[in-house]
């Protein structure tokens, strides 16, 4: 990094503690204190030396920052690329709620746009990393998501479990999950971020922690945590002080995966491996750099891990709602369906709100070149 870099970074850093210490943000969420600490010590991807979380190439961060610290990145990220933020309201579908739940038999899902989504399993509804907010960030000035949400919380179904992936702002949300504050819910989250639950009113007795590899039979799913390359962190100083990865969940009757947030690695072989094959892949497309290639999949690594995983169909997420790249807002679903194409491989890319009967074969259509 070099002293312009430097003293660019020093500017903005004073200024976000500057706006943090005088709107007191309680979006922030909590902080792990010495007893939470010692209790994670005994993950095996915890340094108790440097008190953070690691991936399994414990450097793997620091060769993509090393690359995007810098006032070239910066400016980069500021000034470049077209189309990052749609012209016009991306087609959506109002789900019709009594209908998705209806049919209990089938496997059920509505996307609600970048890693949000509700699965419909065995007559239990599965909410994956709500984010309803207007924004993600602590600040609704920054991050904006493209249009609102196709449902509020308040027309959402009964909800019998939360999953949480990691604790960035775009993957958990204050405002959504106080609203299940007092509802009979059980949150299943990585090691670390039941401080931030807790902190927002949510009971600590409905809220499960997890290390990688963890495996929770609930009724009639089995619930396993399983590894992603990634990073965690909501506010300067507190980067990987809780952990991140993705999710399996089995039921008698589905096979369901979701990647959370990532960079390519062994681990979707290793899963693929233990947990395969799935029905369905909820898999990392958009969002993406050469950069930071490290920490989230590029397009050809998308397909790469389906492959890893043995899966049966790919729905891509992590794109369609915020602008958090150079890349056009549409490049995820151009590239992912060419590459489908070319591979043969089933891949389901359905509108916001749109109603996906899982067992049934889905037809994609091209409706991000629409616009």
């Amino acid at each position: 990094m070099n002293s312009l870099s430097k003293w660019l970074f020093l500017i903005i850093s004073a200024v976000a503690i500057t706006i943090v210490v005088t709107t007191g943000c309680s979006s922030l969420g909590g902080s792990l204190d010495r007893e939470d600490e010692m209790l994670y010590q005994k993950s095996k991807n915890f340094n108790s030396e440097k008190k953070v979380f690691e991936n399994r190439i414990p450097d793997i961060n620091e060769r993509w920052k090393k690359r995007v610290y810098t006032y070239a990145a910066f400016k980069e990220f500021l000034f470049t690329g077209e189309n990052r933020r749609p012209n016009e309201k991306l087609p959506e579908q109002k789900p019709e709620i009594d209908k998705f739940l209806s049919n209990k038999d089938n496997p059920q899902v509505i996307w609600f746009g970048h890693s949000s989504f509700l699965l419909s399993l065995q007559g239990k509804t599965i909410l994956v990393d709500p984010v309803f907010s207007a924004s993600a960030s602590p600040w609704r000035f920054l991050n904006k998501r493209f249009q609102p949400p196709v449902l509020s919380l308040k027309e959402l179904p009964v909800i019998d479990y939360v999953l949480i992936s990691h604790d960035h702002y775009d993957h958990l949300d204050m405002e959504s999950i106080r609203f299940f504050g007092d509802q009979n819910i059980k949150f299943l989250v990585p090691l670390g971020v039941s401080v931030h639950l807790r902190k927002w009113g949510i009971d600590k007795n409905k809220i499960k922690e997890f290390d990688w590899w963890d495996e929770l039979q609930l009724e009639n799913f089995q619930f396993v945590f399983t590894p992603s390359q990634h990073f965690s962190g909501r506010a300067l100083f507190d980067e990987a002080k809780t952990l991140w990865g993705s999710w399996v969940i089995n039921s008698q009757n589905y096979n369901v995966y979701f990647s959370g947030d990532s960079g390519y690695d062994t681990h979707f072989k290793e899963i693929g491996d233990r947990y395969g094959p799935f029905d369905i892949a909820f898999l990392e497309c958009g969002q993406y750099n050469e950069k930071w290639k490290e920490a989230h999949l590029m397009p050809e690594d998308t397909m790469r891990a389906f492959v890893d995983l043995k899966a049966k169909q790919l729905f891509p997420v992590h794109w369609g709602l915020f602008d958090m790249a150079i890349h056009a807002w549409n490049e995820p679903a151009q590239k992912i369906y060419a590459l489908s194409r070319q591979q043969k491989a089933q891949v389901v890319i359905p509108q916001i709100g749109e109603m996906i009967d899982l067992n049934q074969k889905y037809e994609t259509k091209v409706w991000w070149n629409q616009l």
